[in-house]
């Protein structure tokens, strides 16, 4: 495949990121330039040049052009610099004025005006360079203006001839504002209002939607789900109209990142079928939380923000009375809404030997906890692909998921086929604690069992959750173009 790619995102892996998006965006190029030919596949991506990216990487990047980006009355300053890593070549967009922010990637007063910045800047970019993609795969609602850009403001040659794709990571984060800042802020016409133009206000993810040529998700169920208002927050009615290019690719995971083998963050190495000194970073893990040390206790984990979609509402009802009559201690690591913060610390303090409640982000210590920790519990109202599944089976963890979006089309509840144990976790479908309960008993049920035990934890062990099949799916998304 010789097509030229351009992926516009706000965050990737490992030079900033906050979640799922900054993953796939660290993965999938990659992914791409090795299935054909490392540096000498023209895959691109680019995302701003914000402070909290380390030394490390600032030091390795060269400076390739400077110029001015005209945004409505501003014309602001950009430098692009680049630095190339595994095949990829990665641009970012420098501007202080608005990525210097102490570190902080998102949530300022004036988001919408930065990534309109950075998305005028990415296209403007091109011509700088001399360097125009076949194909501009966009992510997000941050880089939603990008896709409307191409198909707006820039619709003359070369520009004219780039097909666009754009990714919805996450719906519910569509990048809502007031028709005040049209043209102000966004740079857009009365013309071009129509097109993101949607119940009442501006919405970028729609603009996005509607001109791009195609959109997908990040796995092939959450793809059909988003056609639901329960899943959609209101951009159901653009989805239907626009479903003939609309299609879900399960997200991977890096697998070389995430590698219990190899992974120089835990305490001990282990393998599928070494899986031994995995019992060392569990007891590494209680002696750093201070929590006892029986072989026979498993320790159940969440690593999740700690926000109400993530299926906390479930857990809450439930987990007490899990942890006060089962053999068990329980993890979880994450920030989030603080009604439960202070359950998760209500809990830790309530049953000091069984419960920590780690209110942070933090991802050694998610690797850590993932390479400790027996069943992982995910039990999300929603869930558009997620990644922690994928890893903690991959850490050998048993996971236990609700069936919705990416969680169902990657994890396969465990049963016996003529004799044999099939599937990979423990899947439930009621958005209910009752049957989060149950679901957990199961999991624990099989850990108990030692010799069942083993084979459930080399058939998670042994899930191809590698970006090889989704990176070839994509492949043939872009050739259909």
């Amino acid at each position: 495949m010789d097509q030229k790619i351009l992926f516009v995102g706000a965050e990737i892996m490992p030079f900033a990121a906050t979640g799922g998006l900054g993953d796939v965006m660290g993965s999938l190029p990659a992914a791409l330039a090795e299935r054909n030919g490392g540096a000498d596949y023209p895959v691109r991506c680019v995302m701003p040049l914000y402070d909290a990216i380390p030394e490390k990487w600032r030091s390795a990047m060269t400076k390739e052009i400077e110029f001015y980006v005209p945004l409505a009355w501003r014309n602001q300053y950009c430098g692009v610099w680049s630095l190339v890593k595994d095949g990829v070549k990665y641009y970012f967009i420098d501007n202080e004025y608005y990525f210097k922010r102490g570190g902080v990637l998102y949530g300022q007063y004036d988001d919408g005006e930065r990534y309109a910045y950075f998305c005028m800047a990415v296209l403007a970019m091109m011509e700088r360079l001399g360097w125009y993609p076949d194909i501009l795969h966009a992510n997000d609602w941050q880089s939603a203006l990008s896709v409307v850009y191409l198909k707006t403001v820039f619709r003359y040659a070369p520009y004219y001839d780039i097909k666009a794709i754009f990714t919805i990571h996450n719906i519910e984060y569509q990048g809502k504002y007031g028709f005040e800042i049209l043209g102000d802020v966004f740079a857009l016409s009365e013309r071009e209002k129509p097109i993101v133009e949607y119940d009442g206000c501006i919405n970028l993810m729609k603009g996005a939607i509607v001109c791009a040529d195609r959109v997908t998700t990040v796995s092939p169920r959450y793809a059909k789900e988003i056609r639901d208002p329960a899943f959609a927050h209101g951009l159901e009615g653009i989805i239907n109209a626009n479903s003939a290019k609309v299609s879900g690719i399960l997200n991977g995971i890096d697998t070389a990142f995430y590698d219990p083998q190899t992974d120089p963050v835990i305490p001990s190495h282990y393998t599928a079928k070494l899986f031994a000194n995995k019992k060392r970073c569990r007891t590494a893990l209680r002696d750093k939380l201070n929590l006892p040390d029986d072989p026979d206790t498993p320790l159940l984990f969440m690593i999740t923000r700690l926000a109400s979609h993530k299926g906390l509402e479930i857990v809450e009802p439930m987990l007490e009375g899990l942890v006060a009559e089962k053999n068990v201690q329980f993890v979880v690591l994450g920030k989030g809404e603080a009604r439960f913060e202070q359950y998760f610390r209500y809990l830790e303090g309530k049953y000091p030997d069984r419960v920590r409640a780690l209110i942070a982000y933090d991802r050694n210590l998610s690797k850590e906890i993932y390479a400790a920790g027996d069943i992982f519990i995910m039990p999300s109202k929603s869930e558009p692909c997620g990644l922690a599944q994928m890893i903690a089976s991959r850490y050998g963890a048993l996971p236990v998921v609700r069936e919705t979006g990416g969680l169902a089309d990657s994890i396969a509840p465990f049963h016996e086929e003529e004799g044999k144990l099939v599937g990979n976790g423990v899947t439930f479908a009621n958005y209910d604690p009752s049957d989060l309960y149950y679901a957990v008993t199961r999991a624990l049920a099989i850990w108990e069992d030692k010799k069942t035990r083993g084979t459930a934890i080399r058939l998670a062990m042994g899930t191809d959750f590698s970006w090889k099949k989704s990176a070839e799916r994509y492949e043939s998304l872009y050739l259909g173009l």
